[in-house]
């Protein structure tokens, strides 16, 4: 662990039952911004790898929740605690004697923080799921196809770190901080399906409105406008163009040499489909890098795409620190960034055990 920690939420103290997808991302974020968490793992497994990013920053203590010794232990960390972020099935936490009547009576300033797919109650309340089926059930997914209607799935960004990690990041921030007005804490209950819900807020006002269809690939933002998409280069490698705005759609027209009258008739829909065989056309005539010196960096709203071995290398990221080195292995640097207080990462994944007592200690000190 890092010996001066850095970002605004130094001296908050989380503590992580260990989980998978959502949670850990959280976790991850919050000690990134100066958080001390300890991350509570079965035996055997608190030793993680040390090139999972996503659990760097954090002590592990193990303990085997089934015996009253170790639950015990459980509960003198949650009475130090702040927050906990847990990531359990509904009731498995009250079957261990963790549930938040106990925990909020043990300590009753915790902000408890609970992610799952489907929420804490609702028909599918006890069903396993992942990513794909929380986008799937709140009509995102439809939204996500190829250009032959094939679905596809947007890894999992939207469900488990969208919908997911970064709306407990921000419950458990609004929990901490009307907590220190009342001295009260509460339960903040986080579903990926309620958190990307909530992300495609847009999209239904837009089909409230009539800017919007349910046909795939015919909408300003799914592909459907030849002004708002990713075309193929000469190298066959691709280039995204995003140019809505009238102003920037003229100077992607005039930097890419297009004089055809045709596409002034940008925002009619039923000719879209012609003026995208046009660009496919046309971008294919260079490659990739050589339509970067043409139009990055402009009003034309126009990026190369990277892969993600290229990605930190491209000047802009690397300008920024967007990725950084941390004991010998490139990562993403944390994010967002604060002037005062930055944010730094404060340590590389558990390597072992932490002794609980050890963690107590620390938390009144300062820092596991």
């Amino acid at each position: 662990m890092s010996n001066k920690p850095s970002g605004p939420l130094v001296g908050v103290k989380i503590l992580e039952f260990a989980g998978i997808g959502p949670g850990p991302f959280a976790c991850m974020m919050l000690s990134d911004m100066g958080a001390d968490v300890v991350s509570v793992h079965r035996h055997g497994q608190a030793r993680t790898h040390l090139v999972n990013f996503v659990n760097r920053g954090r002590h592990a203590v193990e303990l085997d929740l089934k015996k009253p010794e170790d639950v015990e232990a459980a509960l003198k960390l949650i009475e130090q605690a702040d927050a906990i972020v847990e990531g359990f099935r509904p009731g498995v936490m009250e079957k261990l004697g963790l549930g938040p009547d106990v925990a909020l009576k043990r300590n009753p300033r915790l902000v408890y923080g609970r992610m799952t797919g489907w929420g804490q109650e609702g028909p599918l309340a006890q069903a396993a799921g992942h990513d794909i089926n929380y986008v799937a059930v709140t009509g995102a997914l439809d939204s996500f196809r190829a250009s032959n209607g094939e679905l596809v799935s947007p890894l999992n960004l939207v469900g488990d770190y969208g919908g997911g990690a970064l709306y407990l990041v921000v419950g458990l921030l609004a929990g901490l901080l009307e907590a220190k007005k009342s001295g009260k804490g509460q339960v903040v209950d986080v579903a990926m399906c309620d958190g990307v819900a909530s992300l495609i807020t847009m999209f239904h006002s837009m089909r409230a409105i009539g800017m919007w269809t349910d046909k795939p690939r015919t909408n300003l933002l799914d592909g459907g406008a030849h002004f708002y998409r990713v075309y193929e280069t000469k190298d066959g490698k691709h280039f995204s163009i995003g140019a809505i705005e009238p102003q920037f759609y003229a100077e992607l027209l005039q930097r890419m040499g297009v004089d055809d009258p045709d596409f002034k008739a940008q925002s009619d829909r039923d000719g879209w489909p012609k003026l995208q065989k046009k660009l496919e056309a046309i971008f294919k005539t260079r490659t990739r890098d050589e339509w970067s010196k043409i139009l990055e960096g402009t009003d034309a709203c126009a990026m190369a795409v990277q892969t993600l071995d290229e990605a930190p290398d491209h000047p802009h990221l690397a300008h920024r620190k967007t990725f950084v080195e941390y004991n010998g292995r490139r990562q993403p640097a944390p994010a967002p960034r604060f002037s005062r207080t930055p944010s730094q990462i404060q340590g590389s994944p558990a390597e072992g055990n932490t002794d609980v007592a050890h963690a107590l200690e620390a938390w009144t000190k300062g820092r596991a």
